[in-house]
């Protein structure tokens, strides 16, 4: 994602060298180099030295550590991921640009790109690097909240007295290149939304800072997609109200949005103001589902109707279980009836999966089953008794 042109300048604006350390209040220009350095890799923004929440992103993670440890792979496409008949799991930068991206089925991703590199996941080592990166944020004194094996937020509310949180992460950014090998993208905000927004800007290795003079107007022009939640399905519907851009979304009467989105309605609007009231949690609790539903714009009934929602749900699933290394054990599908009234039913699996097609093929019978011309509001799949990737589909004896 390409940075928004910033907001102008407070009086006084604090640079950051990310190489050196270096704080000045200064308003450095286009192209300027540190004094005491001579690095051109400088932050400035007017609320650099107070900002203590971060987003730290992994650049393409698994496929920066085997680039690591296969030098000779680092000017071409990669692409980690399982068997022809498995999915993608990550792919570098270079292969992105094919169109290649995370949870697509590896048969379509090498169609994409044919010239990519395939290796197959070590999830034990990516996971001893995930470790070695937590071990190295936790040593800064912030209190760090991992919701992946390859992103985290921080707080550093507790040390910004002691040293600015910008300095603190430069010096992290430093320190995971050194000692583990890879690349991070950091986000320094207001709160966790804009820092996970901030985080995708200048990927790789970007430092991006959103603070809370600038961010209404770094959100306004931004697609709605880019708030966290909005989907595909979700970005359809806004459009479809008129609502285009964040800043158009802003000016939605509140009780529209409620009426259309229920409580969700209620977050969309405060997201595009910037808000979130989030705390920045130590850990992460254990995963005991993953899963996603959708609320139809209208109820329904017909079988081929749901279906098409069905299956973007399990898309969406099988994205969130490759995001999280994890696989399904088992499934549920929920209906929600037309009166509010929940109805789920298990749904089984032969193997731990955490492939698309094989979730949607394990629920589409029960919908099919369960369906009698009763008008239903919403659908979603959830998965259960997750276990590691690794467990995951395992290959046909002939694959």
């Amino acid at each position: 994602m390409s940075a928004p042109s910033p907001a102008p300048p407070l009086a006084h604006s604090t640079c950051l060298c990310r190489d050196c350390g270096r704080l000045s209040e200064a308003n450095e220009p286009p192209g300027a180099t540190c004094s005491q350095c001579g690095s051109d890799r400088l932050v400035t923004h007017p609320e650099l030295a107070h900002l203590t929440v971060a987003h730290v992103d992994c650049d393409a993670f698994y496929a920066s550590v085997e680039k690591r440890d296969h030098p000779d792979l680092i000017d071409k496409p990669l692409i980690v991921g399982g068997s022809v008949r498995g999915v993608v799991l990550t792919a570098c930068y270079i292969a992105r640009r094919f169109g290649v991206r995370s949870a697509m089925p590896m048969s379509r991703a090498i169609r994409l790109c044919p010239d990519a590199a395939v290796i197959r996941p070590d999830m034990e080592k990516y996971r001893r690097d995930s470790r070695r990166i937590k071990d190295l944020m936790i040593e800064t004194g912030a209190r760090v909240e991992a919701v992946s094996i390859d992103e985290a937020y921080l707080d550093f509310s507790d040390t910004a007295a002691t040293e600015p949180a910008a300095r603190s992460l430069a010096r992290l950014s430093l320190l995971v290149e050194k000692r583990v090998g890879v690349t991070i993208s950091v986000g320094l905000a207001a709160n966790k939304m804009l820092a996970k927004i901030a985080s995708d800007f200048g990927k790789p290795r970007g430092f991006y800072v959103i603070g809370h003079h600038d961010a209404m107007e770094v959100l306004a022009p931004m697609k709605v997609s880019a708030l966290p939640g909005v989907g595909p399905v979700m970005t359809q519907k806004l459009n479809a109200m008129g609502y285009e851009t964040i800043a158009q979304l802003r000016a939605a009467k509140l009780d529209d949005l409620i009426h259309r989105f229920g409580d969700w309605g209620r977050k969309l609007s405060s997201r595009a103001l910037g808000e979130d009231g989030r705390k920045v949690g130590n850990g992460r609790g254990r995963n005991v589902s993953v899963g996603a539903e959708r609320t139809f714009a209208h109820d329904l009934r017909d079988f081929d109707e749901i279906d098409v929602q069905l299956a973007q749900i399990a898309d969406r699933v099988a994205e969130r279980l490759a995001r999280t290394e994890l696989a399904a054990g088992s499934l549920t599908l929920k209906l929600k009836r037309f009166d509010h009234q929940n109805r789920t039913h298990a749904c089984r699996l032969h193997h731990p999966t955490m492939r698309a097609e094989t979730i949607l093929a394990a629920v589409r019978p029960t919908l099919q089953r369960v369906l009698d011309g009763t008008a239903y509001r919403l659908v979603g799949i959830t998965a259960h008794d997750l276990v590691p990737a690794h467990r995951a589909d395992p290959p046909d004896l002939f694959a």
